[in-house]
């Protein structure tokens, strides 16, 4: 079950109380009218990009499946809701026999979206589907929001790997999730090792500071981590001056030396000035880590630097400013009895401020130009276009509670760097601008 489907080492618990108070008054007062088993459609979606981003990442969507595999009301969930008196007890004895057995669709995880794009797709009875609203906003907002500014920063690195650092920036459980969306992103390793043994994302690291402090002299802490670690670790030379330093790394591992970390300071000018020491010391092969509060403006200004791998921490699991997506979860589609054969009739929330919405069952495809690239995304409800049939994005992910799309963390990976790159180039400018590509709305196609 869940993650060890995969082979990875960790369950996920119980997610059953990852939710508002409201979601459960809402059941209790659906199952008093009669209301609960109506057949429902909920999507996942958001009305706008983060200001001046140009496309999101769908990022969680494995986490999503973990979650909604494991929300079950055991005793001692029961027991917390019974004394806190948060439903009656016709609403608890439904719980207690809780389980999704519903259908989710939904963008791959890896893909990207756009304003409109119906993200995630959550059908069946009301009771059932209104419960995993929290808990689904919780993770997709989250962990989109780390990807897409993994996104920007691995588009801004090139070829260079990038190295998730950021655990101690944020909530613990948090840092293990970001490791994760990080990855998704692009970035090729982290520092956290909960994320490493969760997850299977390969972890780095050697030294802080307080090591070469610790020792008398930085040459003694330098000869002690090459003891340990070998000839082929990563130094930390900024503890106190960088051109001496760099000169006692290679007196003491040799032109052999792995790396060198740079922490502090001009990152451009001290970067140059170290790869030409590192050169004339016959180190030529040597590489620079940089890390420091980097951002995806801050690795697009190093590009023509001498630098070999990027650390980053705060700005990413953060989401470099956007730590959200705004993404909502909205009832769009409901029958009118709980009779499973009855039509599905399109709901809509109408007001002003931008918070409308689009009612109906809707399916999602991307238009391509004449050189494969894409050009538009569409979303409709009713019958899909014939010349959008083999583009639709939408993949089945639960069928009839049971999961059928879960994936390992690579190939998601991968999607994320061939979708990116089909997208047009002006995706990739840091400068501020609009979604890169429109939504068209196909709507005057009727039926669910």
């Amino acid at each position: 079950m869940n993650t060890a489907d995969l082979g990875l080492p960790v369950d996920v618990p119980s997610t059953a109380l990852f939710t508002d108070h409201y979601e459960l008054t809402m059941l209790q007062a659906a199952l008093r009218a009669g209301t609960a088993e109506r057949r429902s459609v909920f999507e996942v979606f958001t009305r706008r990009l983060p200001e001046g981003r140009r496309y999101g990442v769908v990022a969680g969507t494995g986490r999503v499946l973990d979650a909604v595999e494991n929300f079950r009301f055991d005793a001692d969930v029961l027991g917390f809701l019974r004394e806190r008196r948060v439903v009656d007890e016709p609403t608890l004895r439904w719980l207690a026999d809780y389980r999704f057995s519903g259908d989710i669709w939904g963008y791959p995880e890896g893909e990207v979206y756009f304003p409109g794009s119906p993200i995630m797709r959550v059908e069946g009875s009301f009771g059932e589907c209104v419960l995993l609203e929290t808990v689904i906003l919780s993770i997709l907002n989250h962990d989109s929001a780390i990807a897409a500014a993994a996104s920007r920063m691995s588009s801004a690195a090139g070829e260079r790997p990038l190295i998730e650092m950021g655990a101690r920036r944020t909530h613990e459980l948090a840092a293990v999730a970001a490791s994760r969306a990080a990855y998704v992103g692009g970035f090729a390793t982290t520092s956290d090792l909960a994320a490493g043994f969760r997850y299977n994302i390969p972890t780095v690291g050697t030294s802080a500071h307080a090591f070469t402090l610790l020792h008398d002299h930085e040459r003694d802490a330098f000869q002690a981590q090459v003891d340990s670690l070998g000839r082929d670790t990563t130094l930390l030379v900024d503890t106190y001056d960088v051109a001496e330093a760099v000169r006692t790394a290679v007196e003491v591992a040799g032109p052999e030396l792995g790396a060198v970390r740079i922490d502090s300071g001009d990152l451009l000018l001290v970067a140059h000035r170290v790869r030409q020491q590192l050169d004339e010391l016959g180190a030529r092969d040597t590489k620079i880590v940089v890390t420091s509060d980097l951002d995806e403006y801050a690795i697009a200004s190093l590009a023509a630097a001498p630098v070999d791998a990027y650390g980053v921490g705060t700005q990413l699991v953060t989401g470099s400013g956007h730590p959200t997506c705004s993404m909502v979860y909205k009832l769009v589609a409901r029958a009118g009895s709980a009779d499973p054969r009855a039509p599905l009739t399109p709901v809509a929330k109408k007001s002003s401020g931008g918070k409308t919405s689009i009612g109906g069952r809707k399916w999602a495809a991307r238009r391509l130009d004449a050189h494969g690239i894409a050009e538009t995304e569409v979303v409709g409800t009713g019958a899909v276009p014939t010349d959008l049939a083999d583009r639709q994005l939408q993949v089945e992910l639960v069928k009839g509670g049971e999961v059928v799309g879960r994936e390992p963390l690579d190939v998601v990976r991968d999607r994320h760097v061939a979708v990116r790159a089909g997208l047009p180039l002006s995706a990739t400018q840091l400068s501020r601008g609009e979604p890169v590509l429109a939504t068209e709305y196909v709507t005057e196609r009727s039926g669910n």
